[in-house]
């Protein structure tokens, strides 16, 4: 069986099947398509098309599904009704063909999913390479774990797969970038370009309501590979991919197991690699200090809002105070920071809101993502908000892709929330220390000029394209 893992078109520039909320940015923004990455790093002689980054249409992609006896649809929430529509036509194309959706979005509706069309034959359910191998090895259905998938007008659900606990067993994803990607598209405005996304672990045990997936995919026990593994694919990274500048690891929290990373940076420092990751506000300065001499560039870090009470409402479990700790031993390390943001969550209001802007700036993270609070299917977030009606019956993303606000509030409304999160962004970066900061590390270090230069144009380009009126208001602080 010939398989191809499929991430299908849609918007201009939409990040799906690697970014953490699928949606268009406002910056140049594009995440690798890491999960199919490593489902095509299990299935042998399989293929990984990328439609967004290669910019390929569906009127390019037709003729090319038509060698594949198996299609493997990366979906989400937010892209699930434009799936659906490749997945249709891709069927009228090419009838014989089977077609499984993968991702958070059906493992949590995996019935309500294979009934919205006939062109889905199955649904993976959690992490799918092994699953995936299953069906290309052409095992029967009904006996695959993890698998739901139609059969005489029945919707039958086998039982779950285990989550794959030692993940050395999955072949380097780096090797299937470098075969079918087109690796300079893919950008991120915190890391170096052109950068290269990997994951060291999988899951993570911090209790974030609004977080989707260790809710509905990764779990919430945290598995690593062993390093001596994740060096061994940094080694083949930098002897077959050199032109890369940065390796970020895209693992839920990279930085849970401390150990590990103790022992990772000993073994990295020799290669004088740039890496980035993900971190949790909690780590202490001799391992912050550790990682910067390792190679170390950039953490980036969920802060969420600056209010204690959301803070309690969302189980993030730190202080505002520990985070604040945290970000001045980070700098003091010599780390950049990328500060991540979340409005809308429970319990927000307009005076929290500002708090939050306030906290982000004491902080002044090296760049920031504010984002609007999303109660996706499987998480507690959605759960609350189902059970108190503040779910709105509206589309995550607008025509254009961007992100769109479900909740709203008895005190504060959708549309408050979306211009609160573009207000933040232009607050933040239009203050003069920031960009006093930001000009003077550019010029001071030739590397993070073409990061800053590029960023700062796509942002600048899509405030040009929005009308006046709404211009005024973005730059207004009431």
């Amino acid at each position: 069986m010939k398989t191809l893992f499929l991430n299908p078109p849609s918007f201009s520039r939409f990040d799906s099947a690697g970014a953490r909320f699928a949606a268009t940015r406002k910056t140049h923004s594009l995440w690798y398509p890491a999960w199919l990455g490593y489902g095509a790093a299990l299935v042998p002689k399989s293929k990984l098309i990328d439609c967004p980054a290669g910019e390929i249409s569906l009127e390019q992609l037709l003729p090319m599904v038509k060698a594949y006896n198996l299609v493997v649809i990366y979906t989400s929430t937010p892209s699930f009704t434009n799936d659906v529509t490749v997945a249709e036509s891709l069927k009228k194309t090419s009838p014989e063909t089977k077609i499984i959706f993968a991702g958070p979005h059906v493992s949590v509706l995996s019935e309500e999913s294979l009934k919205v069309s006939n062109a889905i034959d199955a649904v993976v359910r959690g992490e799918f390479e092994e699953t995936i191998l299953a069906v290309h090895q052409g095992k029967l259905w009904k006996k695959i774990k993890g698998l739901s998938f139609k059969k005489n007008r029945r919707i039958i659900h086998n039982s779950s797969r285990p989550s794959l606990t030692n993940l050395d067993k999955i072949p380097f994803v780096a090797r299937v970038y470098k075969r079918d990607l087109p690796i300079n598209s893919y950008h991120l405005p915190f890391c170096l370009h052109p950068y290269i996304a990997i994951y060291a672990g999988r899951g993570c045990p911090n209790l974030c309501t609004f977080c989707l997936w260790p809710q509905t995919f990764t779990g919430r026990i945290c598995r690593k590979r062993s390093v001596a593994n994740v060096i061994k694919e940094i080694k083949w990274i930098k002897k077959n991919i050199p032109e890369i500048k940065e390796i970020f690891f895209d693992d839920d929290t990279f930085t849970i197991n401390r150990n590990w990373v103790k022992n990772f940076c000993q073994k990295i420092k020799p290669l004088k690699v740039t890496w980035s990751v993900n971190a949790r506000a909690d780590l202490p300065y001799s391992l912050l200090k550790q990682m910067k001499g390792a190679g170390c560039r950039v953490l980036v870090v969920g802060y969420e809002s600056g209010d204690k009470k959301i803070l309690k409402n969302i189980k993030k479990g730190l202080t505002i105070a520990q985070m604040k700790q945290f970000t001045q031993e980070a700098k003091r390390a010599g780390l950049m920071i990328h500060g991540t943001f979340v409005l809308g969550l429970p319990g927000e209001t307009k005076k929290t809101i500002e708090k939050t802007f306030r906290f982000a700036c004491d902080l002044d993270c090296d760049t920031i993502q504010v984002s609007i609070a999303t109660p996706f299917p499987g998480t507690e977030l959605y759960e609350y908000c189902q059970k108190r009606g503040y779910l709105k019956k509206a589309p995550l993303v607008d025509q254009s892709g961007y992100q769109m606000p479900t909740i709203s509030y008895p005190r504060l409304s959708a549309q408050e929330i979306k211009e609160a999160v573009e207000k933040f962004h232009l607050r933040y970066y239009f203050r003069p220390s920031y960009i006093f900061k930001t000009v003077k590390t550019a010029l001071l270090n030739p590397r993070e000029m073409k990061r800053i230069t590029i960023s700062s144009w796509e942002f600048g380009k899509y405030l040009l394209k929005q009308p006046l009126s709404k211009k005024q208001n973005l730059f207004s602080h009431r």
